[in-house]
């Protein structure tokens, strides 16, 4: 079902000619709106009318988080500050928040953005969308509030926490769609059998998790747990939250909203734009933004880029599952990996929950990782997990190309979180 039939399956030439007036316009108005990028232009001698196209992107240099923080709070705002009509920020690295400003269109934008989302998703007029993501200064919880009431959703806004009155909630209102992250779904999932639930006392259909990476393991375990379909979507705060892209039920890729959002691959080393197809790092640059419009933003994500009609019928161009992030890359022994490929490894074995923590240690002068994963209820190895343990790290081996030592531990050993989950502990 489309929301907007006419921009969903829109033709790619439509669609490159729709983006190219779009992006001139988005150009000018950061340029004589900004004074950011009125000094990043005319260091490079560039002027908005040099920007036609997609192709001339690499005209215009990267923006960075940097960029972001050394601009707090005001500095990168195209309005003034009276016609502000919402402000979300996420955590920083130097304590300041990374704020992220809307004006009153910005915000009817992200609505319509996020109801496209929603619907590409599975979501239906007449569903009730449990949201339990944090309702704080974080975009996820009001974004897909958003989205979902703007399609006729009834929205049960709980946030997250008090997990047995989501699932009171859950039962007690017949609650058809869950919005949180794949972590928070997990634990939810956990409360449901320490409760001795059963699967039908709930009328969930349907999970869109997002906020952090959902590996096909995960999404597994949160479908069989839950008895649900679960869809990922993707958004960055400095893009102004959740709705640059979801997942469709083939789960063949996230559809980009290609009218707000255009995306670039790039090699994350020589920033050189790389074809559609070959990994790389996301870059975008948003179309339709007025408080705060951001040009060619490096997301840091690893992906690819898929254009082609989907099995759904839309033609919005596709970003695969996020594989990493340039600084979540971990180096051990001159070889490169990321923390979701290990976890599509340990979830592999069914004797583990998906609770683990990926700890960076030295054992002389080298580096050496240990991961402590919790084991299941169910398993009790008479060997204190000896043989559990051999496999799995002769499977990381194989893998990923050297040993990484693996630390059974009891269940619940680590805290649950209602948020983003932290996986790695560098302790060098």
């Amino acid at each position: 079902m489309f929301r907007d039939e006419k921009i969903e399956a829109m033709s790619r030439d439509e669609m490159t000619g729709m983006q190219g007036g779009l992006l001139a316009r988005q150009v000018k108005w950061a340029y004589e709106n900004n004074r950011f990028y009125r000094e990043k232009f005319d260091r490079a001698h560039l002027s908005p009318g040099d920007i036609k196209s997609a192709e001339d992107l690499h005209r215009i240099s990267f923006t960075e988080k940097t960029d972001l923080r050394d601009n707090y709070p005001y500095a990168l705002l195209s309005v003034p500050t009276w016609e502000l009509a919402r402000l979300h920020a996420s955590s920083g690295t130097t304590g300041k928040p990374t704020p992220v400003f809307h004006t009153r269109k910005d915000l009817d934008n992200w609505g319509e953005c996020m109801a496209r989302n929603c619907s590409i998703a599975g979501v239906r007029k007449g569903d009730v969308s449990q949201i339990s993501f944090k309702y704080t200064l974080f975009t996820g919880a009001f974004g897909h509030h958003l989205g979902a009431e703007l399609i006729g959703s009834m929205v049960i806004p709980i946030s997250s926490g008090q997990t047995e009155k989501q699932l009171m909630m859950m039962q007690d209102f017949k609650a058809t769609v869950l919005h949180c992250t794949p972590s928070y779904a997990i634990v939810i999932a956990e409360k449901f059998a320490e409760l001795g639930m059963k699967k039908d006392s709930l009328s969930l259909r349907l999970g869109i998790f997002g906020a952090e990476p959902m590996t096909e393991e995960l999404r597994g375990e949160i479908e069989s747990r839950l008895g649900i379909t679960a869809i990922g979507d993707y958004g960055l705060t400095e893009l102004g939250g959740p709705g640059v892209s979801i997942e469709c039920p083939e789960k063949k890729g996230y559809h980009i909203n290609e009218d707000f959002f255009l995306p670039e691959i790039i090699d994350p080393k020589t920033g050189s734009p790389l074809p559609t197809g070959e990994d790389g790092e996301l870059v975008f640059t948003t179309l339709q933004k007025e408080a705060m419009p951001v040009l060619r933003y490096r997301t840091r994500d690893i992906t690819c880029l898929e254009k082609g009609t989907c099995a759904c019928g839309r033609t919005l161009i596709r970003h695969a599952p996020i594989k990493g992030r340039t600084d979540d890359m971990i180096i051990i022994g001159g070889v490169n990996f990321f923390p979701s490929q290990m976890e599509s490894i340990l979830l592999d074995f069914r004797e583990v929950e998906p609770q683990y923590v990926i700890n960076l240690v030295k054992k002389g002068r080298l580096d050496h990782i240990c991961v402590d994963i919790e084991r299941c209820q169910a398993f009790q190895p008479v060997d204190g997990g000896k043989e559990l343990k051999s496999r799995m790290e002769a499977r990381m081996k194989d893998i990923i190309g050297f040993r990484i030592e693996i630390n059974i531990v009891e269940p619940m050993t680590f805290p649950r979180t209602e948020g983003k989950s932290k996986r790695i502990a560098d302790k060098r």
